[in-house]
């Protein structure tokens, strides 16, 4: 726990929350400022950072909550789908350094868009290019 998490005092109580969901590892909470109803955040109730930083069994144990609720937040508020996303490091948006996935309930007509619409353009990248990255990732995860 990290005492100047908001996350972690909302694991412990100290902050209100509404909780959906709670185990020994995780901890599924509404957010507090919702881009959607039922718009559910699950994190990892050991303080990690990053997506990296996780250890594997709170990796798993994060990913595996995500995939279970997704489709029991979607029931609940009558959704059409549900988008599934993390946004890892202040430069991709997050907002509270805790490691923390979000589900939110879609609905046909929202006008929210993909996930590729968060991006104002694309990547223009030839095929060597495209070799060379994929390489280069690839080299990185072996």
């Amino acid at each position: 726990m990290s005492e100047d998490c908001v996350f972690c005092q909302i694991i412990e109580g100290n902050i209100p929350g509404r909780t959906v969901y709670e185990d020994d590892d995780v901890f599924a909470f509404l957010d507090a400022n919702p881009l959607s109803r039922g718009h559910t955040l699950v994190i990892p109730k050991n303080h990690h950072e990053r997506v990296s930083d996780l250890p594997p069994e709170d990796r798993a144990a994060v990913f595996e909550t995500l995939g279970r609720l997704a489709p029991v937040v979607e029931a609940a508020v009558d959704a059409d789908g549900v988008t599934v996303g993390m946004n890892d490091g202040e430069a991709a948006g997050q907002e509270v350094p805790h490691v923390h996935g979000h589900l939110v309930p879609r609905f046909d007509g929202d006008g929210a868009g993909a996930i590729h619409t968060i991006f104002r353009s694309t990547a223009d990248l030839s095929d060597d290019e495209l070799d060379e990255v994929a390489e280069e990732i690839k080299a990185a995860a072996e």
